[in-house]
C-alpha cells in the first residue's frame, strides 16, 4: 500500500476544557460521536482524551486535504480503541466519501497527550 495522505495536529487541552465549561453538551454533541463521548467522559482526565480525539479529527482533514468543506461534520470522523488499546479512525458520510475518492482504504493513527497538549498523527494509505 502506498501513503496517500498524512496529517498532524496539536491542541491545547485548556482550549478543550474551556469549550466544555462554556458550551457543555452542545460542544460534546457537535464534535464527538456517542462512542467518543462515552469513552472520554468516563476518564479521570476527560479533557485530555477529548483533546486527543479533536486533534485526530483535524489531522484526518489535513490528510484528505479538505478542511471542513464538502459537508464534512465533526462526527463524520470517529476515533475508537481496538481491544489492544490502539486508537483507530473510522470515517462516516462525507468524510468517508472524500477518503474513498482519494483511494484511502486504511488509516494509521497515533495520539499522545499531556496535561497541556494533545497531538495526533494519521497516515492514510491505499492502492
Amino acid at each position: 500500500m502506498r501513503i496517500i495522505g498524512h496529517g498532524v495536529d496539536i491542541v491545547e487541552v485548556a482550549r478543550i476544557r474551556a469549550m466544555l465549561e462554556e458550551h457543555g453538551d452542545r460542544f460534546l454533541n457537535r464534535c464527538f460521536t456517542a462512542g467518543e463521548r462515552g469513552y472520554a467522559t468516563t476518564r479521570r482526565r476527560a479533557a485530555e482524551h477529548l483533546a486527543g480525539r479533536f486533534a485526530a479529527k483535524e489531522a484526518v482533514l489535513k490528510a484528505i486535504g479538505t478542511g471542513w468543506r464538502g459537508g464534512i461534520a465533526w462526527t463524520d470522523i470517529e476515533v475508537h480503541l481496538l481491544p489492544s488499546g490502539q486508537p483507530e479512525v473510522e470515517l462516516h458520510r462525507a468524510a468517508a466519501a472524500a477518503a474513498r475518492q482519494l483511494g484511502i482504504r486504511e488509516w494509521k493513527l497515533s495520539i499522545s497527550h499531556t496535561e497541556q497538549y494533545a497531538m495526533a498523527s494519521v497516515i492514510g494509505s491505499g492502492g
